[in-house]
């Protein structure tokens, strides 16, 4: 029987014009959406006080140095021309209990608002009143603060470098613990209208408490309801977000992107994140049944059953369940105060920078031959 079927074609070519036609908007509304769904799926045990919590972060991924792609990504201004590669960035929003992206913004490194604020303001609808929103330092400012204030979202973020913190000052709520009364900004960003800017409140109440070295600022001024143990732990979970980047780029592969169009780049980025949400539903469902939190289960372990179920499907009940007990089996370990450098033990090999364009690098091997190998 076999031997009468047509043997299919090795060749991609059909598959990358299939991919071209596919709507990049439909991938990002199919993320979208599927991140959403499974946020509100997720049992109460595993909101903070009934409020769902939500990270924010940003990472950048490489992608093929082609003019098309570095007219829309620019390489960064240290490199030289022909020796760097086109850069995105990527600022996402995530729900802390699943883990789902809730939603993305791409755009380029440099150049005017292309920063993480500028991507994270394109995305404010995001939000719904109730929520609580966790950052790093880069975030904390007056009029982000403010209009998600306005919008019924607390955060918690810790303190920005510039920002000086008096616990002399304000209202005292325990030992570097206060109640702090920022000043609306005399001047008015470039990117923020006028009606804006005279739109923010002329003062805004914020909790700054230390934690260790460094200050944590909070709307969740009661220390009764939100006590410092728990808001340091609030803001201890930001790092799902860092984990999860790294699912994403080095599990996933998405570190470096291989479309060679801004278009496909974009829609690449998405269907990265729609492969991410689709497992992330897959390790809930698991984690529900084994009455365990998504936290705990491993993220390529259930890549690598994923894998497996997509192979044998349709399932029965019982290798359904089956598979959902192999996926929570293995179990993360919960550091949430790890310290380590940022720094590589492992030293790479030692092969020479690439320090003029390709083809020149070729002429002059054509012409001299290859340099010494490094000694």
């Amino acid at each position: 029987m076999l031997n009468r079927q047509r043997p299919g074609s090795v060749r991609t070519g059909a598959y990358c014009r299939a991919r071209q036609r596919l709507p990049g908007a439909v991938v990002a509304d199919l993320t979208r959406y599927l991140g959403h769904t499974l946020a509100e799926e997720v049992p109460s045990a595993w909101i903070w006080q009934g409020r769902p919590i939500k990270l924010i972060d940003g990472t950048t991924v490489s992608m093929p140095d082609t003019p098309e792609n570095q007219r829309r990504f620019p390489q960064q201004d240290s490199q030289k021309p022909g020796l760097g590669f086109p850069v995105a960035r990527l600022v996402a929003i995530m729900d802390l209990s699943s883990g789902a992206v809730l939603n993305a913004a791409i755009g380029p490194v440099k150049g005017k608002g292309t920063g993480e604020h500028a991507l994270l303001r394109e995305m404010l609808d995001t939000f719904d009143a109730g929520d609580i929103v966790i950052a790093d330092r880069y975030f904390p400012s007056y009029a982000l603060i403010a209009e998600l204030k306005a919008r019924g979202v607390d955060v918690v973020m810790r303190q920005h470098f510039g920002r000086k913190t008096d616990f002399q000052t304000g209202k005292t709520l325990g030992d570097r613990d206060h109640i702090a009364t920022w000043q609306k900004p005399k001047t008015r960003h470039t990117w923020m209208s006028r009606e804006a800017f005279d739109a923010l409140p002329e003062t805004l109440p914020v909790r700054e408490l230390a934690a260790g070295n460094r200050v944590i600022v909070t709307t969740l001024c009661s220390s009764k309801q939100a006590p410092r143990q728990q808001i340091q732990a609030l803001y201890r979970a930001r790092w799902q977000i860092e984990l999860s980047f790294r699912d994403i780029k080095t599990t996933l592969g998405m570190e470096v992107l291989r479309c060679k169009t801004p278009a496909m780049v974009e829609k690449e980025v998405w269907v990265y994140l729609l492969a991410y949400n689709l497992i992330r539903r897959v390790m809930a469902h698991s984690s529900q049944w084994a009455d365990c939190l998504p936290q705990h289960v491993s993220f390529k372990h259930t890549v690598q059953l994923f894998r497996h179920i997509a192979a044998r499907s349709p399932l029965t009940e019982d290798e359904h369940q089956s598979i959902m007990r192999q996926i929570t089996m293995i179990r993360v370990g919960q550091r949430p105060n790890r310290l380590e450098p940022r720094a590589i033990k492992r030293r790479p090999r030692p092969q020479r920078l690439l320090q003029m364009p390709r083809h020149e690098a070729r002429e002059q091997i054509r012409q001299h031959g290859h340099p010494e190998k490094l000694k």
